[in-house]
């Protein structure tokens, strides 16, 4: 015998507004901005992040076991600390020596055109991972800078520039005059765009999402600090990040973009910093700063030399404050670093000035988050992890663990370490603070 159960309406109108409500709440939310803040479930969303360039990387070594837990296990560790926003590589291009140092391997791009689905299952699964734990990524699609192949490769690929020219060291102006043909050369560019495309239009092996769709990414970069290198490509440099912020923005909707300058310093000028973060389509301005670079310190004269590296330091910040203010745009300061005392860079030795130089860069966004201000993110330069250098050995090798310190970087020069316990103390006083 059957029997009919008679269900009240107003049964299946609360079941289904549960249901509704559930749903809504388990969809992870996208980092967006309002004014001059991002906007995470509707709240400000202020964050202390580090770069992870190889992070999409961990998963495809050899022993793809050992790499997925590495990554696991630093995962946790950050999440430990409250650092939850990671700045990782995403587009690399070419292999073998590039002027005169060995660049990362593997990489997305090995031979024009031809990409590797693999490199980014590797990626897939550092999204994955992030997406347990409610963090953030910031991925860059290409590099300025030799040390993952970038705009240099592809001028090679389009014979502007000869593979001996580009194998060799080239000195700084060379590499200005090379490095600024990439804006006006319209075949590297659509190269370009053909990995812009590959990657965006890709689909998350883990998660089943298109990365358009992945609310793990925070936001798209042109590339790792693009820089107009000589004055001749200003306008072509402008046209090219202009059409490039509009090219990513029609084919995704959900994310944040922004260019990944290092603010005036590699612009040249605060007039063309503005200028280029002033379309509606650049979401937010960031900035980096590199006193051992800039020549704020010389040789290991770093305890010396700390007041007046802070005290630039905190000037150059403000500046670029200012202009995010006029734009009404967040701002990220997201790269900076400096060696370890006696520029030193074995992992255990001193990080004293490290530390007080850290610690006056965190309280600049302490100070903005208080006040609500436009420094809404940071990302220190950057988490080296469970890795160690190689004695003996100064630079990187295929088959070493990736470290914070790319290959063409002394192994330790900048690298946080999870054991340097007085700078994660410090990171923690920032990340606790309420």
């Amino acid at each position: 015998m059957f029997y009919t159960l008679k269900v009240p309406a107003c049964f299946y109108s609360l079941f289904f507004c549960c249901f509704f409500l559930n749903t809504t709440k388990a969809q992870p939310a996208f980092v967006k901005t309002s004014g001059s803040h991002f906007i995470l479930n509707n709240k400000p969303y202020y964050y202390i992040g580090t770069n992870y360039w190889y992070g999409g990387l961990l998963a495809l070594q050899q022993d793809s076991v050992r790499g997925k837990e590495r990554l696991r296990k630093e995962l946790d560790f950050l999440k430990s600390q409250g650092v939850n926003n990671l700045r990782v590589l995403a587009g690399s291009e070419g292999i073998g020596q590039i002027n005169g140092v060995q660049r990362v391997n593997p990489v997305l791009q090995a031979k024009k055109g031809e990409f590797n689905l693999r490199l980014l299952e590797g990626l897939d699964y550092l999204l994955y991972e992030m997406g347990k734990r409610e963090m953030f990524a910031v991925l860059f699609l290409s590099n300025n800078w030799e040390w993952s192949g970038g705009f240099l490769q592809y001028l090679n690929w389009n014979n502007q520039l000869s593979d001996s020219t580009m194998q060799s060291k080239l000195g700084w102006d060379a590499l200005r005059d090379n490095t600024s043909k990439f804006y006006s050369c319209m075949p590297c560019r659509q190269d370009y765009e053909k990995q812009l495309r590959f990657i965006l239009n890709h689909h998350n092996k883990y998660t089943g999402r298109s990365y358009i769709s992945e609310p793990a990414i925070m936001a798209w970069e042109l590339a790792n600090e693009p820089r107009p290198m000589r004055a001749r490509a200003n306008a072509a440099y402008s046209e090219w990040t202009l059409h490039t912020a509009r090219l990513i923005r029609s084919l995704d909707k959900n994310h944040l973009i922004t260019l990944g300058t290092e603010g005036d310093q590699g612009t040249e000028s605060m007039e063309l910093f503005k200028a280029v973060h002033t379309p509606r389509e650049v979401d937010y301005l960031t900035l980096h700063i590199w006193p051992k670079n800039w020549s704020w310190f010389a040789d290991t004269s770093i305890t010396a030399s700390l007041e007046g590296v802070i005290t630039k330091s905190r000037d150059y910040i403000r500046r670029h404050e200012q202009v995010a203010d006029e734009l009404k745009k967040p701002l990220v300061i997201e790269e900076f670093g400096l060696p370890r005392d006696r520029h030193s860079f074995a992992p255990g030795s001193a990080t004293t000035a490290r530390d007080s130089y850290f610690a006056s860069v965190f309280s600049e966004w302490l100070r903005s988050k208080r006040d609500t201000g436009s420094i809404g993110g940071i990302n220190f330069w950057a988490f080296g992890g469970s890795s160690r250098p190689v004695a003996g050995q100064l630079f990187w090798k295929k088959g070493d663990d990736f470290s914070g310190d790319p290959p063409q970087e002394e192994q330790g020069l900048n690298s946080v370490f999870d054991s340097d316990e007085s700078t994660w103390k410090l990171i923690r006083s920032f990340t606790e603070e309420r």
